[in-house]
């Protein structure tokens, strides 16, 4: 493996009291307590009584982990129910509860949703970026929740890549700059204060460089042997994704060299260090064949030696499985390729007694299960989370706040990106006529994307919020000179038209797509009104430059709204003038489906985004 001269080291994540604190807890506990720190499971499968009796370490919500009735109320009773479980087992260490609040605290029904990366990335503003991981820091503690898997550093480098617009920038610089600068909002003034969240940088490393094809989440060849039975298994419209591309790049193989996983993926994990880091994920992804939930050379030599990292490396959701075929070897490997924190959603009890087990036959050492719970223990010291007394710092109605929805409206006029503009299409006159087309335009959940109350997203009223039509209209000099068409049909012609399309809401895997291609009932949709408007503006909503080579030129004008969350006023703003366009290309335009990865004849390249007054 190449070597590189080490990095000076973190600074120590406790002082001389706070060491000899987790020091003196450490001897105290027994072996089973310790890897009950090492445990996480999802709350959904956690029995009554086991957080105290076994002593875990962190209870999760997975994408769609939410209570029943999703609300602030809710959560933060279930938390703390949690949370208060934990302090009545021997030792009363405090648990930690996590949460994928990726673009606000997205699992909460009426919490703001922020803007994806990919979107905030093309505002390439890291105070913004910095103030929304404030925000969203808040709304998560007032529920009681001190762990926010974010933020994602990916570098996409093939943009079938379901998991692109988790992805500020294809610039390492750039994604470095606000990756930073999230963890600096999650902070707040200090760790140990109690408005503080714990971020996870992730998803270590290389995730975004995987090979298409590579994946192995999905065994097609087993699925292709009998397509109906695998249909009623799975699901038709699961079978119809699969055929779109789904599971074809995600958690896959990563064949790049060291040097440019040196060069292009590491540094984000570096300046996050600097920065105050103290989780990391290790992604599902292998890099030359090796699953990285495996990677003694990057978790531990690389991460923990070279970058001096002090924190805990936790597991992804079942990540350690794909490490080998039998649990108890998986669990061995994965431990001492260095995981501190096993993400076992459901068999916690299974985890634990392997891994006991694997320590009394010697296969993995009592130093390593001291290292592991140290670390994790020091993450807790130094959060605060010892002294705190579980009740949340901030009030409950700061979930979706005015002030929160009031910045992810800014956000979103950051990031809209301006592609063509001509004949003055744009700015469009808030005074006149205007014809919106697509159901797209009215689709809180199109417009959220992946990540949204559920782990896919979904259409419609998914969370409260503002629909692009229903922004424009409150823009508007008159609502009723907005007219809306879902199927483009009129039967007049129009001065100028809006039409908005979108991408299917989708996450992870389930996302990657073999043909990024207009659908034919979006060109269809485009083509109707075409025919009826003298100016045609076309707003796409998506998590990845989409392929419009063809059809751009009947376009006057195009702009890339990424996937604008909540607050659809925002798209308003800008497009009826009351602010300037100032969102930036940070992705390369492919101008064809047979050159998307790296092309070498882009649509746009970074610098070709246009303004307007």
């Amino acid at each position: 493996m190449t070597q590189t001269p080490p990095i000076a080291p973190q600074r120590p994540l406790l002082d001389p009291d706070g060491q000899q604190f987790v020091e003196q807890l450490l001897a105290r506990m027994t072996l089973d307590e310790k890897i009950g720190q090492m445990t996480q499971p999802e709350k959904n499968s956690v029995k009554p009584g086991d957080v105290a009796r076994l002593a875990l370490g962190s209870v999760l919500s997975g994408g769609g982990g939410n209570p029943d009735p999703n609300t602030p109320e809710h959560w933060r009773e279930m938390v703390l129910g949690f949370r208060r479980e934990a302090r009545q087992s021997r030792l009363g260490i405090p648990l930690i509860y996590g949460v994928d609040a990726v673009h606000g605290h997205n699992n909460l029904h009426g919490a703001t949703i922020f803007p994806h990366n990919i979107g905030l990335g093309a505002a390439r503003n890291p105070d913004l970026v910095r103030r929304i991981g404030r925000a969203t820091a808040r709304e998560v503690v007032a529920t009681g929740v001190r762990w926010d898997f974010a933020p994602a550093v990916s570098i996409p480098q093939d943009i079938r890549w379901g998991r692109s617009y988790e992805g500020y920038s294809q610039n390492t610089e750039v994604v470095a700059e606000l990756a930073c600068a999230y963890i600096e909002g999650l902070r707040g003034e200090a760790w140990h204060s109690r408005v503080s969240v714990l971020p996870s940088v992730k998803h270590f490393v290389a995730d975004a460089a995987t090979t298409w094809g590579s994946s192995t989440r999905v065994d097609r060849q087993q699925l292709e042997l009998d397509r109906t039975l695998a249909i009623s298994q799975v699901g038709e419209q699961f079978m119809q994704l699969l055929d779109l591309g789904a599971w074809q790049s995600d958690q896959g193989n990563s064949e790049i060299d060291e040097a440019t996983l040196r060069r292009v993926h590491l540094p984000p994990y570096q300046a996050a260090i600097e920065a105050g880091a103290m989780n990391v994920m290790a992604s599902y992804s292998s890099w030359q064949g090796l699953k990285m939930h495996g990677h003694r050379y990057l978790l531990t030599e690389v991460l923990k030696g070279e970058l001096g990292f002090q924190g805990f490396v936790v597991s992804d959701w079942e990540g350690i499985q794909q490490v080998h075929p039998d649990f108890r070897e998986s669990v061995v490997r994965s431990v001492n390729a260095g995981i501190d924190m096993v993400m076992v959603p459901f068999d916690y009890e299974g985890f634990i007694s392997t891994l006991r087990e694997a320590v009394e036959a010697g296969d993995v050492s009592a130093e390593r299960i001291d290292d592991a719970a140290r670390r994790i223990l020091s993450v807790k010291y130094a959060l605060g989370l010892f002294e705190d007394d579980d009740e949340p710092a901030v009030p409950l109605d700061e979930v979706g706040c005015a002030e929160h929805r009031e910045l992810a409206r800014e956000a979103v006029r950051q990031t809209l990106v301006l592609l063509k503009n001509e004949g003055g299409a744009l700015p469009l006159d808030p005074g006149a006529e205007l014809l919106v087309a697509g159901a797209a335009a009215d689709d809180v959940g199109a417009q959220c994307g992946g990540w949204t109350i559920s782990w896919m997203g979904g259409h419609g009223d998914v969370t409260p919020g503002t629909s692009l039509l229903a922004g424009l209209r409150a823009a508007a000099s008159d609502p009723a000179q907005v007219h809306y068409a879902p199927d483009g049909r009129v039967d007049r012609r129009y001065r100028s038209a809006l039409v908005v399309i979108a991408e299917e809401p989708y996450a992870e895997g389930m996302g990657d797509r073999s043909s990024l291609a207009l659908t034919e009932e979006q060109r269809a949709l485009l083509t109707r009104v075409r025919a009826q408007a003298e100016q045609m503006t076309v707003l796409l909503l998506s998590g990845r430059p989409n392929i419009v080579s063809e059809e751009l030129p009947s376009w006057d004008a195009f702009v890339a709204a990424w996937l604008p969350g909540s607050e659809g006023q925002g798209v308003a703003d800008v497009l009826f003038g009351q602010f300037p366009f100032s969102g930036r290309l940070e992705y390369t335009w492919p101008r064809s489906n047979d050159d998307l990865v790296a092309p070498a004849d882009p649509l746009f390249r970074p610098g070709d985004e246009l303004t307007t007054g």
